[in-house]
């Protein structure tokens, strides 16, 4: 019984962050309307708002999150940092765009009435300095085949130990004690 409450609950959380992403596009468009069709400016920059704050719960999500993690892991062995691109590459690009995109744009269709995606793009770039640099850069992954290349190469070095390391800029200094109004390093 526990269970089926916690399905339940489950479900209805889903159903409200569903709701939430969109309320406020709902009163801005009609349901008829392709998302940023015939807007004026003030209700197209509070649109493409509300469809960054649906991209920024969808790729947080544990769904997109899963997806993106095993298909990394299934596939970060294939590449290397050579200049030369391996045939191999196309196919991945190619099934991890059909995957990741499709399911981000299947979310944001549910998410948004009347979503566009190619519209939307075409407001990303044009205002790529108001999208947060972790959403353009997932969202530069399905167009730019060297962005992805990169993700997969930062994955790798990851999963092999030679990410980033920054135990050599920290410093540890012992703390100071005041006894008796002496300050003593003990």
């Amino acid at each position: 019984m526990a269970t089926n409450v916690s399905s339940i609950n489950k479900l209805e959380i889903q159903e409200q962050s569903v709701r939430s992403c969109a309320e406020n596009m709902v009163e801005k468009t009609d349901m008829d309307e392709d998302l940023f069709d015939e807007l004026s400016s003030s209700d197209t920059d509070s649109s493409f708002s509300v469809a960054i704050g649906c991209i920024q719960d969808i790729i947080m999500g544990e769904d997109f999150q899963h997806l993106q993690q095993s298909f990394m892991m299934k596939h970060y062995l294939e590449f290397d940092d050579s200049d030369e691109n391996k045939l191999s590459y196309t196919p991945i690009f190619n099934e991890y765009v059909d995957l990741l995109e499709k399911h981000l744009e299947q979310q944001l269709t549910e998410r948004i009435p009347g979503f566009n995606m190619n519209a939307f793009i075409e407001l990303v770039v044009l205002n790529k300095e108001e999208v947060p640099d972790e959403i353009y850069d997932m969202l530069l992954t399905f167009t730019d085949f060297v962005a992805f290349k990169e993700m997969f190469l930062e994955y790798r070095a990851e999963k092999e130990g030679r990410g980033l390391d920054l135990s050599s800029a920290i410093v540890v200094t012992p703390l100071a004690f005041v006894r008796d109004g002496v300050m003593d390093s003990e």
